[in-house]
């Protein structure tokens, strides 16, 4: 920490003289002397500033950091107002943790609170939880919440983040939901499919839109499918996309859910990021984790608490709907300082502005052959596939300092935009592409 100052001999001394001791070894002297360890620790001595400096840079130099970047697949690169960072860094924020008094940590649930707000705002839902680790535990979070004592089947699209699909799985294999893939067709979930096989044991649909391939999925349609049969409808949302396309409550969405990680934190080796979770009021207690709720004390001030914990640590085990341990408060303080910065308009910009962006390198790319598989609308991710392999390709790129799309095999590549990329880097690309 920036302000720390460990305490000086003289102030421990002071400490221990004023609770009765003389010494640190005085204070512990009721432990059995055979389980205190002998001689020193077994660990490195200590380093200087610099040396630790040294050695910390030499480590951070073997990354490779790129200027450029055309690569999402769940975590993507957006614009980060120097607001975000700034008020993160203050110290009484940087290390608080879960709020469990709240008449010490009003500031921390005032942050989370205005976090649910906008969430709900964003995604037109009713109510939002205090988030929970990242958008694939949203996702499975989401499903398990749906289940009943007579529904206990969930229809999962294939066309959903990879690493979203297995956290469903996981978690299903522990509470006993059964799975059913609805598989993709020509880069979206199958209707047909869902259609034929949905039955009165459903407990949900869950589908993301835009899906992993970029493409909108006809969610209107798979809701009006779940609701046919009683199911509840799940949407698995990249929360600046909707800057411009309807928010899951306009589809008819039960639930939704998606990672917070666009939202003004910074890309990293998976993380800390955040997950997401809105609901409908009629689905407000099923949801995992914590609300924050705003109240009035006895002198009619505005004071802010924790509100249905629907946790292990609360009530009965057997009876705990979910077992988060952590509300991300952190990361949820960087997401609300980000749509406070960025406001509705600066997300719908960053918005039409990765669209319009991936729309552009898209009909560049198809004309060097690289050929764009998605036959509808798509946000700002597509897939493009070539006659030969493009690994050879995307290894020239990275000579560049330019990390292109991520390789799906079978030729297939899932490229990217944001606001980040400028028409010469995409130009780049092509002109760089074209003498591979």
């Amino acid at each position: 920490m920036g302000s720390y100052v460990s305490n000086t001999l003289e102030e421990r001394q002071e400490m221990l003289k004023e609770i009765g001791y003389s010494s640190i070894e005085d204070l512990f002297a009721h432990i059995p002397d055979e389980v205190k360890i002998k001689g020193g620790l077994n660990i490195p001595e200590g380093k200087s500033e610099l040396e630790v400096r040294r050695e910390m840079e030499n480590i951070a130099s073997k990354n490779q950091v790129f200027k450029t970047i055309f690569r999402g697949a769940g975590a993507y690169r957006h614009f980060i107002p120097s607001i975000v960072n700034s008020v993160i860094s203050k110290e009484n924020l940087l290390t608080a943790y879960t709020p469990y008094q709240a008449e010490i940590s009003q500031g921390i649930l005032q942050s989370i609170f205005e976090y649910q707000t906008m969430i709900c705002d964003l995604t037109g839902m009713d109510v939002s939880n205090a988030c929970v680790y990242d958008g694939a535990e949203a996702a499975a979070e989401g499903v398990a919440m749906c289940q009943e004592r007579k529904r206990k089947k969930a229809f999962v699209s294939t066309a959903i983040l990879p690493d979203a699909l297995a956290t469903i799985h996981t978690y299903c294999h522990g509470n006993g939901m059964e799975i059913v893939e609805i598989p993709e067709k020509d880069g979206v979930t199958d209707l047909d499919y869902l259609k034929e096989n949905i039955d009165e044991q459903t407990a949900c649909v869950y589908i993301q839109h835009p899906n992993y391939y970029g493409n909108l999925e006809d969610a209107q349609a798979i809701g009006e499918i779940a609701h046919g049969a009683g199911a509840k409808y799940i949407m698995g949302v990249n929360p600046i996309s909707l800057g411009i396309i309807k928010t899951p409550a306009e589809y008819g969405a039960d639930v939704a859910v998606g990672d917070g990680q666009p939202l003004g934190l910074p890309l990293g080796f998976g993380g800390p990021y955040l997950g997401f979770m809105a609901a409908t009021e009629g689905m407000m207690r099923k949801l995992p984790g914590r609300i924050v709720g705003q109240t009035e004390d006895h002198n009619g001030k505005t004071g802010y608490v924790l509100t249905l914990q629907a946790r292990e640590q609360h009530i009965r085990r057997e009876k705990a709907s979910s077992n988060i341990c952590s509300n991300q408060a952190l990361c949820a303080l960087a997401v609300g300082v980000y749509m406070s910065a960025m406001g509705s308009e600066g997300i719908k910009e960053a918005a039409l502005q990765s669209a319009s962006k991936a729309h552009y390198l898209a009909a560049e790319l198809d004309k060097i052959g690289f050929k764009v598989e998605n036959k509808g609308e798509f946000f700002h991710e597509f897939v493009t596939v070539s006659e030969k392999c493009p690994c050879e390709a995307l290894k020239v790129l990275e000579e560049h300092g330019i990390l292109g799309g991520y390789p799906l095999g079978n030729h297939r590549v899932l490229w990217c935009c944001t606001e980040m990329n400028t028409k010469e880097e995409m130009d780049e690309v092509i002109r760089i592409l074209k003498e591979v």
